[in-house]
């Protein structure tokens, strides 16, 4: 009977999908515990970089993107390790929006970098924070658009989206906008900021290539608002930490 019961889970066993077990927890004691060295030498002169702004400050503004950017409705400029987006897009990046950023609180101005004082060659913040300093700006927002294609039955983002596909297959647009708010004469990082929006549509009402590149436009400006909104509670703590406090009387 003992030999018949084993033979009978041995053949249950075969006949259902087998569980992995998750992999172990890391040694949490790599992660300093263990070190001899008091401050890496990288970490520490980062450590070191104080704020040199003065407030109330002038913004520079610019979007970067990786290197050979191109859109349905523009290109990036320059070369290098990412490249900068000169002709803004009215339906993405309105004139509302940057002026909700110059409307904050200790701004005295913002000023667009573009390709009159940006160099082709663009390999760190410095070109940026070079630029910044040749319009007097005290702090650089940077920024930029990640948009990601993905249909619902692929987990890989797509390259290309195949237009009139069956009404049974959604694609979907994620488009996330990041920004960093650096000081212009050292690469202080004051704060950083990031927002996401989701957008869904049915490929076979995709006709045509300005209809997908719409949706992708409309996550976009939507994930900008967002990160605008994200930066403007993030400027009212760097504000309200880096200003010095006025004495009374």
């Amino acid at each position: 009977m003992r030999i018949l019961a084993l033979v009978a889970v041995a053949l249950f066993a075969v006949g259902c999908n087998s569980y992995v077990t998750p992999g172990r927890g890391a040694d949490m004691s790599t992660f300093g515990f263990n070190r001899e060295a008091l401050t890496d030498a990288s970490v520490q002169k980062k450590l070191e970089l104080k704020p040199l702004a003065s407030f109330p400050a002038t913004l520079a503004v610019v979007r970067v993107q990786e290197s050979g950017y191109s859109s349905y409705r523009g290109h990036g400029y320059g070369e290098g390790k990412y490249s900068i987006v000169t002709a803004r897009d009215s339906e993405v990046e309105t004139d509302a929006t940057f002026n909700r950023i110059a409307r904050m609180p200790q701004v005295t101005a913002i000023a667009m970098l573009n390709r009159m004082v940006l160099p082709p060659n663009l390999t760190t913040d410095l070109q940026l924070r070079e630029a910044a300093a040749t319009l007097h700006a005290d702090i650089v927002l940077i920024y930029t658009v990640d948009s990601v294609f993905r249909s619902n039955d692929a987990l890989k983002p797509l390259s290309a989206v195949t237009l009139g596909l069956s009404p049974n297959v959604g694609v979907h647009v994620t488009s996330t906008a990041s920004a960093v708010l650096m000081d212009t004469r050292n690469g202080y990082v004051y704060a950083v900021a990031e927002a996401t929006s989701k957008k869904g549509q049915l490929a076979n009402a995709w006709t045509d290539e300005d209809a997908v590149d719409q949706s992708r436009r409309a996550a976009e400006a939507e994930s900008l608002q967002k990160l605008v909104a994200e930066i403007e509670r993030t400027w009212t703590n760097v504000v309200a930490q880096y200003t010095p406090a006025r004495k009374a009387g």
